[in-house]
């Protein structure tokens, strides 16, 4: 039977006030921040992921309990939680998009990816510059190109979490295949240029899009609370109105 990942929103209103739940050198890292953008988007993220980690391994969600929750990195850059200074078994990816943060967790050492996209247009020439030809033909006989184009973007996006590279591979070096177009979790498939297939879900959610993927097959991703507040809740930019403050 495939294992579930699990998965986690939270936007910039559910963050709690003050940065006590951050670990020291959490807190360190985002007071060093000079943008209020950078500073959100890491203060989401955070929350996010120590909130599903709770979650997950059943822990209270209070403050003195996510201070012990530390998200560090490896030497790619990849996330990775440490519980009390000690390394549980599970398998984390992070994204961010808009003012919303997303933690996909799974049980074991088997890598994963998560990515999440705005739903918005995306030029010929970007298509052009990072698709694939046969993602660029899918494009071009969608019906609903700016989906697709930010899907198929998204699954990229994933695919190269998992390998470990981000955009330091080119995009085109990694292929994405898509089922239907349909409402709720739908499968996808990305296979790099030397033939590794990483098999993965994706969703459309409100004005974003979702996707995973992972080195081995899973069941659907299963929330952590609510079931998706994506869907129903605008993109979120309030850094905006004060860039530096």
């Amino acid at each position: 039977m495939l294992r579930a990942p699990a998965w986690l929103t939270r936007g910039e209103a559910d963050l709690p006030s003050g940065t006590d739940w951050l670990t020291e050198a959490e807190r360190g890292y985002a007071d060093r921040q000079r943008f209020r953008k950078r500073r959100i988007e890491f203060l989401i993220a955070r929350y996010t992921a120590k909130s599903a980690i709770a979650g997950l391994l059943g822990r209270p969600a209070g403050i003195d309990e996510l201070a012990r929750i530390e998200i560090r990195h490896e030497p790619t850059g990849a996330p990775f939680l440490c519980v009390d200074g000690q390394r549980p078994p599970l398998s984390m990816s992070l994204t961010d998009r808009a003012g919303w943060a997303v933690c996909l967790l799974l049980e074991g050492t088997a890598r994963v990816g998560c990515d999440l996209e705005l739903v918005e247009p995306r030029s010929a020439g970007f298509v052009a510059d990072w698709f694939t030809p046969a993602e660029r033909e899918y494009v071009a006989a969608a019906g609903q190109n700016d989906l697709v184009a930010n899907l198929i973007w998204s699954a990229k996006e994933s695919a190269l979490k998992v390998l470990g590279t981000g955009l330091r591979r080119d995009t085109r070096s990694v292929e994405v295949s898509l089922g239907e177009l349909a409402p709720g979790w739908q499968p996808l498939t990305v296979t790099t240029a030397e033939g590794e297939q990483f098999p993965g879900w994706w969703r459309r959610s409100g004005a974003f899009v979702l996707t995973t993927a992972g080195e081995q097959p899973t069941a659907e991703p299963t929330p952590l609370g609510e079931p998706d507040p994506l869907a129903t809740t605008p993109p979120d930019h309030s850094w905006l109105a004060d860039p530096t403050g």
